[in-house]
């Protein structure tokens, strides 16, 4: 099986198993934003949470087990790569989207807007 087709399965496996907060921050939120967002999306090695090719923008929800060191050591590189592909990565934990959900709202919409013009009134 090559790299892609694994990637394209492990992706669905990660919408098909989305944690509360990705469901939450996906159904509430990104699913209707005019940025056009898509869930578990392959980027070169990695799979990110949430991405918008319109904005260059990556969403990634982090839940207990990127807090160890290894953990986040990985996502500093896997962060450095998308950089690097000229996209800007914003992180929030799953306790943001549980107690702050408007501010991760807000968060986004002002990445959005770095790249995206807002719409003529």
């Amino acid at each position: 099986m090559t790299l892609s087709k694994i990637q394209t399965e492990r992706a669905r496996d990660l919408r098909r198993g989305a944690t509360p907060q990705e469901k939450h921050l996906w159904y509430d939120f990104l699913n209707s934003h005019s940025a056009r967002f898509r869930r578990q999306r392959p980027i070169g090695d990695y799979i990110v949470d949430f991405y918008s090719d319109r904005a260059q923008l990556v969403i990634e929800l982090d839940g207990s087990q990127h807090f160890t060191r290894a953990a986040r050591d990985y996502d500093n590189t896997r962060t450095q790569f998308l950089e690097s592909k000229g996209l800007i990565v914003i992180r929030f934990t799953n306790l943001d989207v549980d107690v702050n959900f408007d501010g991760v709202c807000r968060a986004i919409e002002a990445a959005v807007a770095l790249k995206v013009p807002p719409p003529s009134a």
